[in-house]
C-alpha cells in the first residue's frame, strides 16, 4: 500500500453526522478511519452526504427542538419569492426577538391563504400564543390575524419588521450555494433542519463578550454531541 492515498466510500454510517447548514461531517466515522489508515485520506460521495442528510437530519432537529422548549414571545413574520423550476414560491418565514427561527413554510403562489396555514403551524409548534405579532402591511397577514389569533396584538409600523427581513439573507444565501431549490417539498425539508440546527450555533457574537461567546459554543456543541450521540475514538 502507497504511503498517502485516496479511497472513495459510501459504506460508512456516520453514528454522527455534524449539520450545520448543508456542511455533513461524520465526525465518529472520520475519527475512526484516522485512527486505523492515518496515512489514507477519506473521501465521501456526494450521494453519501446527501443520503446522510435526509435520514438524519430530520431526527436530529427533532431531538433539538425538543429540547429547546419554547421560543420568544414577540413573532416576527415575513415572506419572500423564491423560483423552483420557474415557478414563484412564498418562502415564510416566523423568527422571535432574539432571531431564532421558529418556523418555515414553502408554497406556490397559486396555492391560496398561506398566512393562514402559516399561523396555524406555527402556532401549534410553540403550542401558546405569542404576546406580540410584527408583520408588514401585506392585507393577507391582517386577515389571517384576525381569523387564527385574534386576540394577539399585531403591528404593522414601517420599519419594525427589518429583523425578520433580514433574516432571509442566510437562506437566500444557502439556496445560492445549492444552485437553487429543486422542489417544495425539498425545500421545505431541508429548512426545517437549517433553522432548527442554527438556532443552536448561531450565538449573536455581536452581543455577548469573548469569554461568554466561546461557553455557550461549547454548551452548544456538547448538546450536539449529546442529540447525535456523539463518541470520538480518541
Amino acid at each position: 500500500m502507497p504511503s498517502s492515498y485516496t479511497m472513495e466510500t459510501d459504506f460508512l454510517r456516520p453514528s454522527s453526522v455534524m449539520l450545520f447548514g448543508c456542511t455533513i461531517v461524520s465526525v465518529c466515522a472520520c475519527e475512526m478511519w484516522k485512527t486505523f489508515w492515518p496515512n489514507v485520506a477519506l473521501q465521501s460521495p456526494n450521494e453519501s452526504i446527501r443520503q446522510w442528510c435526509n435520514r438524519f437530519g430530520p431526527e436530529y432537529a427533532q431531538k433539538l427542538k425538543k429540547r429547546q422548549g419554547r421560543l420568544g414571545d414577540t413573532w416576527y413574520l415575513d415572506e419572500v419569492f423564491i423560483k423552483i423550476h420557474g415557478e414563484l414560491h412564498y418562502l415564510w418565514r416566523a423568527i422571535d426577538q432574539d432571531g431564532d427561527t421558529i418556523d418555515f413554510l414553502c408554497r406556490n403562489v397559486v396555492t391560496g391563504r398561506q398566512p393562514n396555514a402559516f399561523y396555524v403551524s406555527y402556532y401549534k409548534g410553540q403550542n401558546e400564543p405569542p404576546w406580540r405579532m410584527i408583520t408588514d402591511k401585506l392585507k393577507s397577514y391582517s386577515a389571517a390575524h384576525r381569523e387564527v389569533l385574534p386576540s394577539v396584538p399585531h403591528s404593522t409600523e414601517q420599519y419594525e419588521n427589518n429583523r425578520a427581513e433580514v433574516s432571509h439573507e442566510p437562506t437566500l444565501q444557502r439556496e445560492r450555494q445549492m444552485r437553487r431549490f429543486k422542489s417544495a417539498g425539498q425545500t421545505q425539508r431541508f429548512l426545517t433542519v437549517y433553522g432548527v440546527v442554527g438556532n443552536l450555533f448561531r450565538l449573536g457574537r455581536h452581543l455577548t463578550r469573548a469569554i461568554h461567546y466561546r461557553e455557550f459554543r461549547s454548551r452548544a456543541f456538547c448538546q450536539w454531541q449529546e442529540v447525535t450521540c456523539a463518541q470520538i475514538i480518541a
